[in-house]
């Protein structure tokens, strides 16, 4: 699998990564196994988690695994800090110093590792000053725990402040790598004001849901199948605003490329959003290995540059002033 370089820096890792959002809750032991092998045989490097992932089981399911079925040396592990269990909406994250250096602490406990190779914060905190939260990712790349820092799920203003303020004392503040954010042909939010920082800044975009939470993949078409994500109790609220009609619409579009080019709607989907501009890898989140080697398929795949632009056209978003420049409306 081709590698690329992470943002402007020298890390590289392999353009799909692989995610473990389902790991620990609907993808046990042996899937996850099966996954992370044929990932490594693939030749994957970048695998995604999260502390709060299967409340801590995907970092633990990861960590059983590394070693003894891959070496460490062949992984980019990623894991993510800032989310917490809270029923009040107000404080769903905690940017703290205090929480996130004990967050990550605990992430290395659970994947039995000394370092993660990029370490994230998941999502802005509005009760914490941005500064602290960033000194904790410093701490973390100082103290030999994190070799690399990013953000996920940052708008485009909190991006463009955190990025900078890390530039503003070079060699002092460890610059941005990554942020993953939501990007697919039914969510193209990111590209108002998030990838367009993200590429002056130089930092390497990581899309989350490249198909859609699943429904990019032609699955919904003729409803919801049981056994999929749209029929469970805990994802259906997930994957149910992408069953509306105009996201029908982009789905019979993939599906009528796919058929023109003897591939399936997954590939196409998978293939359109790997080689958007700024994009560095989508990180692929599937339940089975069945289903990730199908979206591994996608690697001897470049989609022709008219399939690209009736992609492009079919699901583009509404761009307004001040989300363009100016003179072009």
């Amino acid at each position: 699998m081709e590698q690329r370089h992470l943002g402007s820096t020298g890390l590289r890792v392999s353009r799909i990564g692989l995610g473990t959002l389902m790991w620990g809750r609907d993808t046990d032991e042996h899937e996850a196994a099966e996954q992370l092998k044929a990932f490594w045989q693939a030749g994957g490097t970048f695998v995604d988690t999260a502390d709060v992932y299967g409340g801590g089981e995907a970092e633990y399911l990861l960590g059983q695994l590394v070693e003894r079925l891959v070496p460490r040396r062949d992984l980019v592990i990623a894991t993510k800090a800032g989310s917490v269990p809270d029923p009040d909406p107000e404080r769903r994250f905690d940017g703290s110093r205090g929480h996130l250096l004990a967050a990550l602490d605990a992430s290395l406990a659970r994947l039995g590792t000394d370092y993660v190779d990029l370490w994230q914060v998941h999502a802005y905190d509005r009760w914490t000053p941005l500064e602290e939260t960033l000194q904790a990712l410093d701490t973390a790349v100082a103290s030999g725990r994190a070799r690399y820092v990013g953000v996920a799920n940052f708008c485009g203003w909190q991006l463009a402040k955190a990025a900078t303020w890390q530039l503003s004392a070079p060699g002092a503040r460890t610059r941005l790598a990554g942020a993953q954010m939501e990007y697919s042909l039914l969510q193209r939010g990111v590209e108002r004001e998030v990838l367009p920082a993200a590429r002056d800044l130089g930092v390497g975009l990581l899309p989350s849901s490249p198909l859609g939470r699943g429904v990019l993949t032609g699955k919904y078409r003729k409803g919801v199948p049981a056994g999929s994500r749209g029929a469970s109790e805990h994802m259906a609220p997930f994957v149910e605003p992408y069953l509306d009609e105009s996201a029908q619409r982009v789905v019979d579009a993939v599906a009528t490329a796919a058929d023109g080019l003897a591939v399936t709607p997954l590939q196409v989907a998978l293939a359109w959003v790997r080689d958007r501009p700024g994009v560095t890898a989508p990180v692929v989140g599937a339940r089975t290995a069945r289903q990730l080697t199908a979206a591994l398929s996608v690697e001897g795949l470049t989609l022709p540059d008219e399939i690209r632009r009736a992609l492009d056209d079919v699901s583009a978003p509404v761009h307004r002033y001040p989300d363009q420049d100016w003179s072009t409306l």
